[in-house]
């Protein structure tokens, strides 16, 4: 190496002399010895000079630093390296701070050995950023190289000003505060009550009821204090050496508290006009159906809670009585009835009859207090069964046949069902007759009694329709039981024209056997249209 390996061309050797010669210049930092193989072996040693400056390891150092770090405390290390031999004067650096901008009497920035940097005395965030120019110096023998890098310390807001109140708002409490910390940031806010976070304002809000009759003022001290912890440094000597005596205050300190700003505050209480009280404000009752009216129901008190300011309670009044069946006392709380009470009126839900009653006092406005009055309305015997269908039909010529009939009461047990039918007067025989003998189709009038469980009677006429359900399936319809009956009646008609013509023709027979024969003629047609012979 060096002579025709790379670096090739640096050495050469005389081969009459020995002599070796150094035909380019050689870096030591590149390669510091060569080694010439002959048979003496000979070793070259490069020494080093200082030709290279120290370098950082970045151009710009920025850091963000509280304001109420404490004197001494690390804020940055920075670092730099030189590339000449390690060991030597040539390699070992040396650091300094050239200058500090702004400058700020109570704060100085030093360098320690490792290349830290700290300070003396206290931060202070109006100086905003501290600009610092840092140097790298070598220790070279013949030369001293340096190089310099710029390092920005960013000194954040701390809490070294207390906030004081200096206004008092209106109602929701406002206090107005002023802090000299910057606005929106934690060393700004307040938290010992609700903070406007646009304004800064505490706002005072109740968080519960305040009763008047429990004192008619509230007196509060209200203390001011930032969600950062306070910290005040005060530079009291510059020393020469170490570091400067400086006077230290932070919150919760006992040797140094905090002394917050407070006021007192005097909240006068206003009673207002409440609603009267109902003692009860659901009230039962139990009243019979179709008692007289002017009948007493119940009673109803309120109290007003507001006596002593003089709304005294003054009057009672019915809210919500949907049947218009109670009045009560304007000045007594007594309820009467107006009407009779019907148990079956819709106005009664599963028995319960429901009226809303006031209770109005005398303020401005007036205030209304309301209570609930359920009547209980129990059951009398004052409904007849009635049927749910008036009409009926059956088939004729089919032999015993049978048809429901339903029978219903408003009445509840046990003055409703189970329920007694009978059929009245000659019904029994002739809708037995219907069944074993042939009755011709038509309309057919049943008296019908229907009795409940305590005797409780109707009489109802049911209308019922004999139809011939072979010519037609669904005659039981009302338009069909119609239709036969006009059949039946167009035969009929049909046969006396018949017996007028035997009478035009045969005008001897005399008038009883003229009746006789259209007895038994219209019976026999009646027979045969029955039987659907009749064409």
């Amino acid at each position: 190496p060096g002579v025709d390996e790379e670096p090739e061309g640096v050495l050469s050797i005389d081969e009459e002399s020995g002599n070796v010669f150094v035909n380019k210049p050689v870096d030591y930092e590149t390669k510091a010895d060569f080694s010439i193989d002959t048979k003496l072996g000979i070793d070259i040693e490069i020494l080093d000079i200082n030709d290279n400056p120290p370098q950082f390891d970045i151009n710009l150092y920025e850091i963000d630093v509280p304001e109420e770090k404490e004197q001494g405390s690390d804020i940055l290390i920075i670092s730099a390296y030189d590339l000449d031999q390690s060991g030597t004067p040539n390699s070992a650096v040396d650091y300094r701070i050239k200058s500090v901008s702004p400058y700020i009497s109570d704060t100085e920035f030093f360098l320690k050995k490792s290349g830290i940097i700290s300070f003396k005395g206290c931060l202070d965030h109006e100086a905003r950023v501290y600009t610092l120019l840092v140097e790298a110096r070598d220790n070279g023998d013949v030369i001293s190289l340096s190089s310099s890098t710029t390092v920005l310390i960013r000194v954040q807001d701390g809490n070294n000003h207390l906030p004081n109140i200096n206004e008092i708002g209106v109602s929701p409490l406002l206090l107005h505060v002023t802090d000299r910390d910057s606005p929106y940031s934690p060393a700004w806010r307040n938290f010992k009550i609700e903070t406007d976070p646009h304004t800064n304002d505490g706002v005072l809000k109740v968080v519960k009821p305040l009763r008047y009759k429990d004192g008619a003022q509230r007196v509060l001290f209200i203390s001011v204090e930032n969600e950062s912890p306070y910290f005040s440094c005060k530079v009291k000597e510059r020393t020469s050496s170490g570091l400067w005596k400086v006077d230290v205050t932070k919150t919760g300190d006992p040797n140094n508290p905090a002394l917050l700003h407070s006021v007192k505050v005097v909240i006068e209480i206003e009673e207002i006009n409440h609603p009267p009280v109902f003692t009860e404000t659901v009230k039962e009752t139990k009243v019979e159906e179709n008692i007289p009216t002017g009948i007493w129901v119940g009673k109803v008190t309120a109290v007003d809670p507001d006596s002593t300011i003089g709304m005294l309670f003054h009057r009672y009044e019915v809210g919500h009585d949907p049947a218009g069946w109670v009045t009560v006392d304007p000045h007594k709380g007594s309820i009467t009835t107006v009407h009779s009470l019907d148990r079956e009126s819709p106005h009664v839900v599963d028995g319960v009859y429901t009226v809303l009653l006031h209770a109005v006092d005398k303020g401005d406005p007036p205030m209304t207090g309301t209570a609930t009055l359920n009547i209980c309305v129990t059951d009398q015997n004052d409904n007849v069964p009635q049927l749910t269908d008036y009409r009926f039909s059956v088939c004729a010529f089919e032999g015993p046949t049978t048809t429901n009939i339903t029978a219903y009461d408003l009445d509840e047990h046990p003055f409703g069902g189970p329920f007694v039918f009978e059929l009245l007067g000659d019904a029994t025989l002739r809708w037995y007759e219907l069944k074993e003998h042939d009755m011709y189709p038509g309309n057919h009038t049943v008296d019908l009694k229907v009795s409940s469980l305590q005797g409780e009677f109707s009489v109802y006429s049911l209308k019922g329709t004999v139809c011939d359900c072979s010519v037609t399936p669904n005659c039981r319809s009302r338009g069909d039981a119609s239709t036969n009956t006009a059949l039946g009646a167009l035969g009929i008609m049909f046969a006396s024209l018949f017996l007028l013509l035997c009478k035009t023709l045969h005008p001897l027979i005399s008038s009883t056997e003229w009746w006789n024969m259209y007895y038994c003629k219209v019976t026999a047609q009646r027979h045969l249209q029955t039987k659907r012979l009749f064409t």
